[in-house]
């Protein structure tokens, strides 16, 4: 079965409580309904929602933002509307702190550094370009990286992204001459057959919108006989 039609089960659950709902994604999933006709990742979590508090007029889900088909990793959903608010203000402010790993084949030049650059998506074609200077019609990306381990001549490394536009993370490393291993949209000079790439939403943290404590979620990395080799380099 693929991930696009296997239904979500307690083994997919990072965490739960009576406001928020994080899920481990599976690459392949799409986080909301687009053309494709597949069933979208929230759709699953309602469905998920309903059948384990026994909810026959369905459940209430807020998306508050979104992980590419083909990335993995930690994706929160609120469960009220009163969490969806508060989280919606949080991802605005930059409350939200995100963790990426990614694999890349390339060494970077600088193990660690700031990278900024200003992103144009075309929307046509579901691509976004990267400038070293601000054009029309451009928002401004900014991340921080570091080199965090090797093995077997691939690189990971870890992303924290300040802003958080379409493709960000992907196209920010290819222009390091590092594209992400699998993302063929991207530069890496083939495709993954599993419609998936290196790229995996490692860890969440952030102050809980209504009991005010710190919150942290990870996401254990995918089981495909690759990905989880990395696991040896910790959180």
């Amino acid at each position: 079965m693929s991930n696009a039609n296997r239904p979500i089960t307690d083994s997919d659950i990072l965490y739960e409580d009576n406001h928020l709902i994080a899920v481990n994604k599976r690459a392949g999933d799409i986080v909301q309904v687009d053309d494709t006709g597949d069933e979208p990742l929230d759709e699953k979590v309602k469905q998920y929602l309903a059948k384990k508090y026994n909810k026959p007029n369905g459940a209430f889900l807020g998306v508050v933002h979104r992980l590419d088909r083909p990335v993995s990793g930690v994706i929160l959903f609120a469960k009220t509307s009163k969490a969806l608010d508060r989280i919606n203000k949080m991802f605005k402010s930059r409350e939200m702190h995100k963790t990426y790993w990614a694999v890349v084949r390339n060494r970077p030049a600088q193990t660690a550094g700031t990278l900024v650059h200003w992103l144009v998506k075309n929307s046509g074609k579901n691509v976004t370009k990267a400038y070293d200077h601000e054009v029309k019609g451009s928002l401004r990306a900014e991340l921080h990286y570091k080199l965090i381990g090797e093995l077997n001549g691939y690189y990971l490394v870890e992303v924290n992204p300040v802003t958080g536009r379409p493709h960000q993370i992907r196209v920010q490393l290819a222009s390091l001459n590092c594209p992400i291993v699998g993302d063929n949209k991207y530069g890496y000079p083939r495709g993954s057959l599993k419609k998936s790439i290196c790229l995996h939403a490692r860890k969440l943290v952030f102050e809980h919108p209504v009991k005010k404590e710190e919150v942290k979620i990870f996401a254990s990395l995918p089981r495909d006989g690759f990905w989880e080799r990395f696991e040896v380099f910790g959180e």
